[in-house]
């Protein structure tokens, strides 16, 4: 007969026993200690990282495709307004959208021709300027600067530690001296090469003219495609037409803000240049009205350009600094100030999440990451704030 092991319960520890041990002072002042858990499913937080960087490689090496494709959004949502009120007056899609269009290439090639003259006295005192500018910060020869008399005290001062160390190799007999030249200037191939980027700029021109045609003439179609495919439910179809009403009503907003904003940097800056009594007013409010588009980068290349024409038309520094200043005044107030506050209330965006955004698209697409930066965080973010999963992300982007 087999006898089972009797299991002896565990004893509760005695109290004497428990206040007899050490114990640690504890300073009220310390503040009190919060767990942290990990989260447990590590696996998918990996393949989220891991699929975020398939996306960014994909976008970045497909930009061929995707900045076209963009571009053509960007310009239907800015076109749709106009064609939709044709629509309701009876004119067909197709009539108005391609009458629309080829106004605004006829505006464009007219305003390019009109001024073509003036950008072209423009271009060519550019290298009068960068070499004027050269020779007056460049002191003669014959005065001898500081920093010349520091180099030539340094290489003294080598020369006679390598001559106490015997470190300096005596030259050797026979041995033949190499120089590397630069190769020439080869006019044909900087020519080959500027014409397959003109040619590459015009096959980009007449993709976006008939994307943006097409995407005109379709109305509604992907729209409604959409909403058919967003899911069984009413939920579903709810939350995918408000999404995309959002998205249309930001974008709208967001283009003509910054229609708005070019333009009176465009007028600003001609008026204030021709006070000035800078030559070529108009064509630097035109180049500065359409790279203000160009977030940060467009009012640097505006400032820098004007500083240098300014310095060769007037001679004298103070005048550059002037015309400069001036650019930099009116970029800053309208970058920093009007435009930052009037997309805050169009989109409800942070600033600061706005500001990496762009940044990240800038990496991405160099200049048109720059460009459609904005555009794709309000389309982000409408979709964000309706997904459960990614609410985290709109909540980040927002204000």
């Amino acid at each position: 007969m087999s006898s089972e092991p009797s299991q002896v319960p565990p004893q509760a520890p005695d109290p004497s026993e428990i206040d007899d041990l050490p114990r640690t002072p504890v300073d009220p002042r310390a503040p009190s200690h919060v767990l942290l858990h990990m989260p447990q499913n590590v696996r998918s937080a990996a393949l989220g990282v891991l699929m975020v960087l398939a996306v960014l490689a994909v976008l970045h090496l497909a930009q061929g495709f995707f900045i076209p494709l963009m571009l053509g959004l960007v310009f239907s949502y800015a076109l749709s307004p106009v064609v939709d009120g044709l629509q309701r007056w009876r004119v067909p899609r197709a009539l108005s959208a391609g009458v629309l269009i080829l106004a605004i290439l006829g505006g464009m090639g007219a305003s390019v021709y009109s001024l073509s003259d003036d950008a072209n006295d423009l271009i060519a005192s550019l290298p009068d300027a960068a070499r004027k500018l050269r020779d007056t910060v460049r002191k003669p020869k014959q005065q001898q600067s500081t920093l010349d008399t520091m180099q030539k005290a340094a290489a003294e001062l080598e020369k006679a530690a390598q001559e106490a160390g015997g470190s300096a190799p005596a030259p050797a007999r026979g041995v033949a001296r190499v120089i590397v030249e630069k190769p020439k200037f080869d006019l044909r191939e900087h020519l080959w090469t500027g014409t397959l980027g003109v040619a590459s700029v015009i096959g980009q021109t007449v993709m976006v003219t008939f994307l943006t045609y097409f995407m005109l003439v379709s109305g509604t179609t992907f729209r409604r495609k959409l909403v058919k495919i967003a899911g069984p439910g009413l939920a579903e179809k709810k939350l995918t037409v408000q999404a995309l009403d959002e998205i249309n009503a930001q974008m709208q907003r967001y283009l003509l803000v910054q229609l708005l904003a070019s333009l009176g940097v465009g007028i600003a800056t001609g008026v204030c240049f021709a006070i000035v009594g800078l030559k070529h007013a108009a064509v630097w409010g035109v180049a500065a009205g359409i790279l203000n588009l160009v977030p940060y980068v467009g009012s640097i290349v505006v400032t820098a350009g004007a500083a240098l024409v300014a310095f060769l038309q007037f001679g004298a520094l103070d005048m550059a600094l002037i015309v400069g200043g001036s650019s930099l005044l009116i970029n800053t107030i309208e970058g920093y100030l009007l435009v930052p506050w009037a997309t805050s209330k169009a989109s409800s965006m942070n600033p600061v999440a706005v500001f990496i955004g762009v940044l990240a698209w800038g990496w991405i697409w160099g200049v048109w990451g720059l460009l459609l930066g904005i555009p794709i965080l309000m389309a982000v973010k409408a979709v964000c704030d309706r997904v459960d999963h990614l609410k985290p992300v709109g909540e980040l982007l927002g204000t």
